[in-house]
């Protein structure tokens, strides 16, 4: 048996105690230290308390117990060097051939947006780190296991060899080295910028202040969820990683209750579904097709919502993915059936609406639980050739009463509701776009085209007859009024768009011309 010792020191508990159980029936010493000592010993497992083994006691409210000599000789002794053997033997030291080890719940705690300084500090592990670090450093000699799902697998290969195998013990060491990466990388985010916030109004005797979220380093930490068949490409391999962060309601979150592994296009299109759904109060649809939004609707029930929706665009929709800010019901389930689409996502699905789609064997099922609307944690992250561009979300929070009125015309309360939900979607169309809306439903979008006019005219052309008395919305301002001149001539109500053009005169004197109603908001909302 290689193993003859092992140190057993875990705050995750799961399934310990059995493993624990199955090392002693091997004949493996177990020593141990506070919470897990007692949990061993109270099951009737023969355990040492490291005090025991160290010749020290535990110290300074248990800050230190297993920084000691006789344990870290014990992990760190390479076995083929007859000097380090013999200098154990001089000391009294016994070698220690597996370390149980996980680490304090750090990230768990500071998740708490109240949670103080004091107790975030003291749910950073030290002796803990030092162990799983010293034996992956002698990962040859000894086995360090800091994940639950891996006690199987090594108790497997014991009772099977009497052995651990070479390449179980490098994935174990591999893999401490990630988790010990990812614990320092939580507590560096989290003291980089909420602890920096609390000192700040310490120091300074007031609320915490505004800080700037980027450090000179920053450290992403990614967890696969999955590999995927293939990314944008057939050509292209991919996989799905999540970054731990909690953002509220999330595709890394979902529940996927039907149909085949999602994709990365479908990964990608769901997400710009869900942000874009998560805008409205009222019960919503949208129907998203290559990260664009092709139909959005709010009505009084969801059915009636995802019927305005289809009926939005019943061209562009065919093979999209379908988001709902409301449970499924049978109603919205039966008319989602007529076509073809890729994902449903919703809060969740009502029975009778799992039974209707669940018959469509391609269809996917996707339930993200209660809509939360507070933006995803962390950073918006794009990729370039050698790094990494960082922003925050485009997560403003806006109020239409605030924005300002540019021309003679006013744009009445039902007018102001439209322009209202036209800006919404606007925000979550790829730029330059323009959105053509009424009635709480879209009746054009013109996504990504490389001049304003063109996206506009697009736009405009899509809503056909239903455009006349309708509103636009831009996501930024314009540098001509080549745009207001087409929604004159389409029958435009009102124009809502940013302003902050040095000729924003010359869209407000013809929105004047020819009586349109045209608000600034003062926001620009970019996507790229």
């Amino acid at each position: 048996m290689s193993v003859k010792r092992a140190l057993i020191s875990v705050y995750d508990k799961t399934g310990i105690v059995e493993f624990a159980h199955e090392l002693n029936a091997l004949g493996v010493e177990i020593i141990s230290t506070g919470g897990t000592y007692r949990a061993l010993q109270g099951a009737g497992i023969p355990v040492l308390e490291v005090a025991q083994v160290a010749g020290f006691p535990e110290i300074l409210d248990g800050r230190v117990k297993t920084l000691q000599p006789q344990i870290h000789a014990g992990i760190l002794a390479i076995r083929s060097n007859p000097e380090h053997m013999a200098q154990l033997a001089e000391h009294g030291v016994i070698p220690i051939d597996m370390v149980v080890v996980n680490l304090y719940p750090f990230r768990e705690t500071v998740a708490d947006p109240n949670v103080s300084l004091e107790d975030a500090i003291e749910k950073i592990d030290i002796g803990g780190p030092s162990m799983v670090r010293g034996a992956a450093k002698n990962w040859q000699d000894v086995a360090v296991l800091v994940n639950p799902a891996n006690y199987g697998k090594v108790l497997s290969e014991l009772r099977e060899t009497g052995d651990i195998a070479l390449a179980t013990k490098f994935d174990l060491m591999d893999e401490a080295f990630q988790h010990t990466s990812a614990y320092d990388t939580a507590i560096a985010a989290w003291l980089g910028s909420r602890g920096r916030e609390i000192i700040a109004a310490r120091t300074r005797g007031q609320a915490p202040a505004e800080s700037n979220p980027f450090p000179q380093t920053i450290t992403l930490k990614l967890t696969k969820v999955q590999d995927l068949r293939y990314g944008e490409n057939p050509h292209q391999q991919a996989a799905f990683f999540t970054d731990g962060t909690n953002g509220g309601t999330t595709i890394v979150g979902a529940k996927q209750l039907h149909g085949k592994e999602l994709s990365f296009n479908n990964i990608n299109d769901a997400h710009a579904a869900l942000e874009l759904v998560k805008e409205f109060d009222e019960p919503a649809a949208v129907a998203i097709k290559h990260a664009n939004p092709c139909g959005v609707a709010v009505a009084p029930t969801i059915a009636a919502a995802y019927q305005k929706c289809y009926e939005a665009d019943t061209v562009s929709i065919f093979g999209g993915i379908i988001a709902l800010n409301r449970p499924c019901d049978e109603a919205t389930a039966k008319a989602i059936s007529k076509i073809f689409v890729e994902i449903v996502l919703a809060p969740s699905f009502e029975p009778e609406a799992l039974k209707v789609l669940t018959k469509k064997k391609d269809i996917r099922l996707l339930e993200v639980g209660p809509i939360e609307r507070k933006a995803p944690a962390g950073f918006d992250v794009k990729r370039v050739a050698g790094g990494f561009l960082l922003q925050n979300w485009d997560a403003i929070s806006e109020e239409a009463q605030a924005w300002k009125t540019a021309t003679a015309a006013q744009a009445d309360a039902e007018t102001a509701k439209d322009l209202a939900f036209a800006w919404k979607v606007c925000k979550h169309v790829k730029s330059n776009a323009i959105v053509v809306a009424r009635g709480g439903q879209t009746l054009g979008v013109g996504a990504g085209q490389m001049n304003r006019i063109d996206a506009a005219r697009h736009a405009l052309r899509q809503a056909g007859e239903n455009v006349r008395g309708a509103v636009l919305a831009s996501d930024a301002f314009f540098p001509f009024p080549d745009v207001v001149e087409a929604a004159g001539e389409a029958g435009i109500a009102a124009i809502a768009q940013p302003g902050g053009s040095i000729r924003d005169q010359e869209s407000v004197d013809r929105c004047n011309d020819l009586g349109i109603a045209m608000l600034f908001t003062g926001v620009r909302h970019f996507k790229h």
